[in-house]
């Protein structure tokens, strides 16, 4: 019996966590196992196939010169985690999958900066946070994100309220929403990496969405 591939999933330390266990699930169903790493479950050793950085809270502005008076909350302890993680992620060329907050850090590691908040850049689209695929994304045609999805326009949801401003070195956005504020990045060559700003572990009952899961752990790139 072929061995699963081996996911860590970093997020919120809280006992009851839906996203790790909507997570858990979609990749279980991909045909791979999840590892939760978190500030108090552990690290996962360093034997991973891949990683998924998820959703939560907002990221310390002092990680991308971002104003320190604003008033929000932070998890300094998990983001130095997460940011380890990443690094060790990109320096070993694990394929890597950026939730909502994950895809932010992803850029800001790789030394992007983000819009602390978008609320104001809404025309469009609503503040309204949502579980359910109520918002439309374009997605950039010829792009590794469209031939996965099979679509050039998602419904997704929508939990956020920062968002990616300039994108890191290497990524290269390739989703937007109506107001134009990034929604998914992606590389080219040389790293398998993509970071979507919505939630596709609650929304992996959708084939667009659960083909994220799938395309994180196949060994060809598309």
């Amino acid at each position: 019996m072929a061995l699963r591939p081996r996911v860590g999933v970093t997020g919120s330390a809280r006992r009851w966590a839906p996203a790790w266990w909507c997570t858990k699930t979609a990749l279980y169903l991909a045909g791979a196992s999840a590892m939760r790493i978190s500030t108090r479950h552990g690290n996962a050793d360093e034997t991973l196939d891949a990683l998924i950085i998820g959703g939560g809270n907002d990221i310390s502005p002092e990680h991308y010169d971002g104003d320190l008076t604003s008033p929000v909350v932070y998890d300094p302890d998990r983001d130095l985690l997460e940011i380890r993680w990443i690094r060790y992620a990109l320096h070993h060329k694990i394929p890597m999958l950026g939730i909502c907050r994950g895809a932010q850090l992803i850029n800001v590691v790789l030394g992007g900066n983000l819009h602390q908040d978008i609320r104001n850049l809404r025309h469009l689209t609503y503040n309204r946070p949502g579980l359910l695929p109520t918002k439309q994304v374009k997605i950039e045609p010829d792009t590794r994100l469209a031939r996965i999805c099979g679509k050039h326009n998602l419904r997704v949801n929508s939990l956020h309220h920062q968002a990616i401003r300039k994108p890191g070195n290497g990524l290269h956005v390739v989703g937007r929403d109506l107001d134009g504020i990034i929604q998914a990045v992606e590389t080219r060559s040389g790293r398998k990496i993509i970071g979507v700003q919505w939630h596709p572990e609650y929304l992996f009952y959708l084939p667009a969405q659960f083909a994220l899961f799938q395309w994180l752990i196949q060994k060809e790139w598309l």
